[in-house]
């Protein structure tokens, strides 16, 4: 049982460091370089494409268990430490008060999804089409 909790302890812990280098890829006193690192980051840990899909057996878990906190060690090593401490109480704070949403990008990956089965969707149905 103590591994168990351990490990909901570190996932909450790499979601507040996610969340915090969110924060600061929006904050004005990250550099640029940083802001595109963090971004990239960010996007793939939050993305549901994964660079070796999970179903793969042991690898698939290589990136969420070792290429995104290795991400997220780095990024963090390129962030003013001000900038930060700031963006970690301001993500500890916001993630005690309950997960963050935000809506219009749910939204947005919603219509990109249903805009890639609709495509997907023509695309297979000129196929049958001319299959003869």
């Amino acid at each position: 049982m103590a591994l168990v909790a351990e490990l909901k302890q570190r996932a909450r812990r790499l979601k507040t460091e996610t969340f915090a280098l969110y924060l600061v890829a929006r904050h004005p006193g990250t550099p640029w370089y940083a802001k595109l690192f963090v971004a990239g980051i960010v996007a793939y840990a939050f993305s549901p494409f994964d660079l070796i899909p999970d179903f793969v057996p042991v690898l698939g878990y290589l990136d969420d268990l070792i290429l995104i906190p290795m991400g997220i060690t780095l990024a963090m090593r390129m962030v003013p430490p001000s900038v930060l401490a700031e963006c970690r109480a301001r993500a500890q704070e916001v993630m005690s008060q309950g997960k963050p949403v935000n809506r219009i990008a749910g939204a947005v990956i919603v219509v990109i999804w249903i805009a890639l089965a609709a495509l997907f969707a023509v695309w297979a149905y000129e196929r049958m089409i001319n299959f003869d």
